[in-house]
């Protein structure tokens, strides 16, 4: 197997008639600028915590254009109307 590998390698027609793996990826598309705060959002919970002042979850809510995090403690069973 190394004896091939090294041929391989050395052969200098091989090297250039490769054959590509992956498709090229083309040409590169530009991020949409943001305008105005609190129109592209970032929500997710961080669960399974410790039961405190009958919290269990964390809300985490950041604008993306801001950069502003906001953390809300929230229990597991809020409905989306209570978060809202």
């Amino acid at each position: 197997m190394r004896y091939v590998g090294q041929y391989i390698e050395g052969y200098d027609m091989y090297q250039r008639m490769k054959n590509r793996t992956k498709m090229p990826v083309g040409k590169l598309k530009l991020s949409e600028v943001l305008e105005k705060s609190w129109t592209h959002l970032t929500v997710d919970f961080i669960t399974k915590l410790l039961l405190v002042a009958r919290k269990d979850v964390i809300l985490v809510v950041y604008d993306k254009l801001s950069k502003i995090t906001y953390f809300m403690a929230t229990i597991k069973r809020t409905l989306v109307e209570g978060l809202a």
